[in-house]
């Protein structure tokens, strides 16, 4: 059997999940087999694997640092908040169904034996399971029925590394705090803290420290700086919604924050791009004159359709679509765009159906199955407008919907999906409307092909008199890669891995 070390967190968004990543590619330098694991997720933003299974996001960029292909397995539980009060539970990578939150506790016991089953088969495969918890472990109120924070680490028999987040305030009573609030045997599996993302000079923090570590009785193990790395971050808590990525650069793109935004993850390669300027219009605040505009996908389709038209933005819209702004919509921003959208099961809800913005000759039905897939296509030729600049571009990515959307007669299709699941088809995909100024497509992971993304952006510049540039970025996959890597290297020079690697059991290959 492999060992095991966990990481859990004093609160949500200390930065468990990248520092949990970071450990996997250090472990795999060091020659050591090492995957993630996440026994429960509650994020929106969510992965297809191989096997057309879905899971969190957070255990398939860790997957990625430890040089391994995502897997259901790492995630055995997923938590997609459809309300305020109820999440779609996805369990082993399929929909279970939808519970309220009461409900959902009072059914965790019931997978304790199947987390048992899946981590004990990857620790039979690999030497090193690095399990992240989710919150903090002095959610006292959850204890009795604890199946990921120490309830996991009882699981696992893991020893446990806690992250604490210095640049919110507060850090050594969150640290304290937590320990105090933990049982006398929780708080014998923690063997060690780390304080992360740190700005200033550590020597005025090293008084801190020291009374910290006599107080708490276990040492802190690492000061890790505020690192900026352009990887991925923890779901709907993260800070990019309320900053402006790129500013003052060529081209200006403006992504509405839908109240139910799933998968901004599909941003991530726009993000990097030296010539864009990206910011996420919030509720209040004007869309502007953008280069493009950008309607991402929403765990509550009918719901963000509503508040587009209740916000006014959808008057903004349709204002930018007369003055021939690029308009394009992912998912349920895809079908958001189109003419109608029913719900005759009450797949989202008791809204039987609602007028879209109508910018697509399309209408979609939602259905009680979800469609999760890998697909591979190409887009279509001779489209038309600034699209004309992607035909027969080659594009790869996952589907993640309820619903099943028809195109009129008159529809433009965007693209033809060659590979469904490593299995041969041709079928049809995506829409565009005569001017080539709206597209839609349920393609997830469409910006993540540079050549895709670099003829779109290219074509931009040059209806705004600017020059084509070559693509700075040839491979998003391994710009991703070297991000890593500085990750790793962070993590040696500012944590004890001597410590890390004594706590864990097991000696470097």
């Amino acid at each position: 059997m492999g060992k095991s070390i966990m990481f859990q967190g004093t609160a949500s968004n200390v930065g468990k999940s990248l520092l949990t990543a970071g450990f996997c590619r250090v472990f795999k330098q060091d020659g050591l087999r090492v995957i993630p694991f996440k026994s429960q997720n509650m994020a929106l933003n969510s992965f297809i694997t191989e096997e057309g299974l879905e899971m969190g996001r957070a255990q398939v960029f860790q997957a990625e640092a430890a040089g391994i292909k995502p897997s259901a397995r790492m995630n055995p539980i997923l938590l997609k908040p459809t309300s305020d009060q109820g999440s779609q539970v996805i369990v082993n990578g399929k929909v279970y169904g939808n519970m309220t939150a009461r409900e959902y506790h009072e059914f965790k016991p019931q997978l304790a034996e199947m987390i048992k089953a899946h981590y004990e088969s990857l620790s039979r495969e690999y030497d090193v399971v690095a399990i992240e918890g989710a919150g903090s472990p002095a959610e006292i109120n959850l204890r009795d029925k604890d199946i990921v924070n120490m309830g996991m680490a009882e699981i696992a028999d893991s020893p446990v590394i806690l992250i604490a987040d210095i640049d919110k305030g507060g850090v050594f009573a969150s640290i304290l705090g937590t320990i105090m609030l933990l049982r006398e045997e929780e708080r014998a599996r923690v063997k060690g803290v780390i304080i992360n993302k740190f700005r200033g000079d550590r020597s005025i923090l090293e008084p801190g420290i020291k009374m910290l570590e006599d107080l708490i009785k276990i040492p802190v193990l690492g000061v890790v700086p505020y690192t900026y790395l352009k990887v991925e971050d923890e779901d709907s808590l993260t800070s990019r919604f309320y900053q402006t990525v790129g500013k003052n650069n060529a081209i200006d793109i403006a992504i509405i924050h839908l109240p139910h935004i799933s998968n901004f993850t599909d941003f991530n390669m726009l993000e990097i791009q030296e010539d864009v300027q990206l910011r996420y219009i919030r509720r209040g605040e004007k869309i502007g004159i953008p280069d493009l505009v950008i309607l991402p996908g929403s765990k509550n389709t009918l719901a963000d359709l509503a508040y587009l038209k209740e916000s006014g933005l959808d008057i903004e819209l349709h204002k930018l679509h007369a003055q021939g702004i690029l308009i394009m919509g992912i998912c349920g921003g895809y079908q958001i765009l189109g003419e109608k959208i029913a719900d005759p099961y009450g797949v989202e809800g008791h809204m039987k159906e609602a007028y879209g913005l109508g910018l697509l000759p399309i209408e979609t039905t939602f259905e009680g199955e979800k469609v999760t897939t890998q697909v591979e296509g190409t887009i279509c030729k001779d489209l038309p407008g600034l699209l004309s600049a992607v035909t027969s571009t080659k594009v790869k990515g996952y589907e993640i919907h309820m619903g099943v959307t028809k195109m009129a007669k008159e529809a433009k299709p965007l693209m033809t999906f060659t590979k469904r699941l490593g299995q041969t088809i041709n079928e049809l995909e995506g829409t565009c409307n005569e001017a080539g100024n709206v597209f839609g497509t349920y393609l997830h992971g469409i910006f993540d092909e540079a050549n895709f993304t670099r003829n779109l952006l290219n074509a931009i510049r040059v209806k705004k008199g600017l020059e084509a540039v070559e693509n700075s970025i040839v491979s998003f996959e391994a710009f991703k890669q070297g991000e890593y890597d500085k990750l790793a290297q962070v993590l040696r020079e500012h944590v004890d891995m001597v410590a890390i690697y004594d706590i864990l059991g097991v000696t470097k290959k």
